[in-house]
């Protein structure tokens, strides 16, 4: 009821008060199911994967956030900075009993662009740092979009 409420048609920049549900990945590789809102000058979402196949100690959960301030906009596309914020659960030695399960937690100072392939579709790619803590230990810079991009219907 929530979505149908809030329904309108989405513009690049972001139409304020519009909901986006999709598809997105941050730069450590975790993400899954995805929702976006935009007010206009920013958007805030967030994400939740889970992966739990066949065997036993191999379960992955992936739960996350992210802010984006628009710089720049343009009829279809935007450009903006920002960052998010991932937690990753998984276990240290999948498919064993007495495996332990870790805990990543990912910071990853950003930029994103966003563009509309239609008024109310738009598909992101995202660079910056990764900042693996926690059990992840690593620091990668990186631009390399296989994997870090999403998509969105907004309403």
């Amino acid at each position: 009821m929530i979505v149908f409420a809030t329904a309108g048609t989405a513009n690049a920049g972001g139409q304020p008060g519009s909901f986006g549900v999709g598809a997105e990945f941050q730069l450590s590789g975790i993400g899954g199911l995805s929702a976006n809102y935009d007010t206009g000058k920013f958007h805030v979402g967030g994400f939740l994967g889970f992966f739990d196949p066949a065997g036993v100690n191999n379960t992955t959960v992936d739960i996350g956030g992210r802010f984006f301030f628009h710089i720049a906009s343009t009829a279809m596309s935007d450009f903006s900075i920002g960052g998010g914020l991932g937690i990753q659960s998984i276990y240290a030695n999948p498919g064993n009993a007495g495996s332990n399960r870790l805990t990543n937690l990912f910071i990853e100072p950003s930029f994103q662009i966003r563009a509309f392939l239609a008024s109310n579709v738009a598909l992101s790619f995202t660079g910056g740092i990764e900042i693996g803590t926690v059990d992840a230990s690593e620091v990668n810079v990186t631009g390399n979009i296989s994997g870090e991009a999403g998509i969105h219907y907004y309403f």
